[in-house]
């Protein structure tokens, strides 16, 4: 298994890091931990799909981000003081997580602290995405940011040969892409019409990303 944030680590770190991994697996909607609880490690995903969501003021959750194969969550768990879950993630689908905690990577620094630079992969990958998703929400108008959680939907769904299914409601895509579910819909049944995707009760079948990647720059 590779993951994308760490392909710049030296192999040997990336071994050593593996080695006090811990294999966890998930059933469909089983939660990896929820909001409030004590931080304590960080999850690499290996298979299936995870969802993070976060509380608001009124009481509802919302979809903040989700996570596929060579991917990765809960970092800031590993150079943080000991704190609290800021987010509830839970599986989409069946999968499985190596799992790596504080006090075996703080062990694990001080035998080698080469380790650092897993560190600095996985936190240099959250400060781009931060990044990306601020310049969003505050320059890119809502249709446009529509087009380009589509295109990193698809992306995350997408089989060798096959169109990316996107197993999500209009109203959860609204949430990741910061609109409303009308919005949404509308961009979904113009992008229909070009026959960049398909659209079905509760997924979306992207037929074309490079199409929908274009309108979204």
């Amino acid at each position: 298994m590779e993951w994308r944030l760490l392909v710049d680590v030296p192999p040997d770190e990336l071994r050593r890091l593996l080695t006090i991994a811990r294999r966890r697996s998930f059933a469909r909607g089983e939660v990896v931990f929820h909001e409030g609880d004590p931080a304590d490690s960080l999850h690499l995903v290996v298979s299936g799909r995870f969802a993070a969501r976060i509380g608001t003021p009124l009481g509802e959750a919302t979809l903040l981000a989700i996570y596929g194969p060579g991917e990765a969550f809960g970092e800031l768990a590993l150079v943080s003081p000991p704190g609290a879950r800021s987010a509830t993630v839970a599986a989409l689908e069946a999968g499985e997580t190596r799992s790596v905690f504080r006090d075996d990577f703080a062990r694990l620094r001080e035998q080698h602290p080469g380790i650092d630079k897993v560190l600095v992969a996985l936190l240099a990958e959250e400060i781009r995405d931060m990044n990306s998703r601020l310049l969003d929400a505050h320059y890119v108008d809502a249709d446009k940011r529509v087009r380009r959680r589509l295109r990193d939907l698809s992306a995350l769904y997408s089989r060798e040969g096959a169109a990316a299914t996107i197993p999500l409601t209009q109203e959860e895509i609204a949430e990741l892409a910061g609109t409303s579910r009308a919005t949404v819909n509308r961009v979904l049944r113009e992008e229909e019409k070009h026959g960049a995707v398909e659209l079905g009760r509760g997924r979306t079948i992207v037929l074309d990303v490079d199409e929908i990647a274009r309108r979204a720059r």
